[in-house]
């Protein structure tokens, strides 16, 4: 099975950023990989065999699907991994230093969509993470 790598640099520092990225809140806020698309909700458990759920919509009430995923390994401020019911797995990196974070995630690709397509649906919604993150939690210039 193929894997896919992304990856984003965020000028906020790491504790609030797992916050952010962990937090069914603010999970509702940025996870979206279009502005024509929403998470309507967001239920996140996060321990190790701790599951979460979020609803993602068309805005136009076209279509919709549960984001589902049950936690593996948990290092906080660190790493989170999971298995998605098909059994492909993600493991999300969160590397410091000092007010920065670079996040990396690595996901194995399903067989539906091209890789690029899978690539660039991913990458836009953690460049939706980082956005929310700098406008919401940055510091101000």
């Amino acid at each position: 099975m193929e894997q896919i790598k992304i990856q984003a640099h965020i000028d906020v520092r790491v504790e609030i950023i797992w916050n952010a990225y962990t937090s069914a809140e603010d999970i509702m806020q940025w996870n979206q990989a279009s502005d024509d698309w929403h998470c309507t909700g967001a239920i996140n458990d996060l321990r190790i065999g701790g599951k979460f759920k979020n609803r993602m919509e068309a805005k136009d009430g076209s279509m919709g699907f549960d984001f589902i995923g049950t936690y593996t390994a948990l290092e906080p401020f660190k790493k989170i991994a999971y298995t998605m019911p098909d059994g492909r797995q993600v493991t999300i990196n969160f590397n410091s230093k000092k007010s920065t974070t670079e996040i990396t995630v690595i996901f194995d690709a399903e067989f539906e969509n091209p890789v690029e397509m899978q690539r660039q649906g991913w990458q836009a919604i953690l460049d939706n993470f980082k956005a929310y993150v700098e406008k919401t939690y940055g510091t101000p210039s």
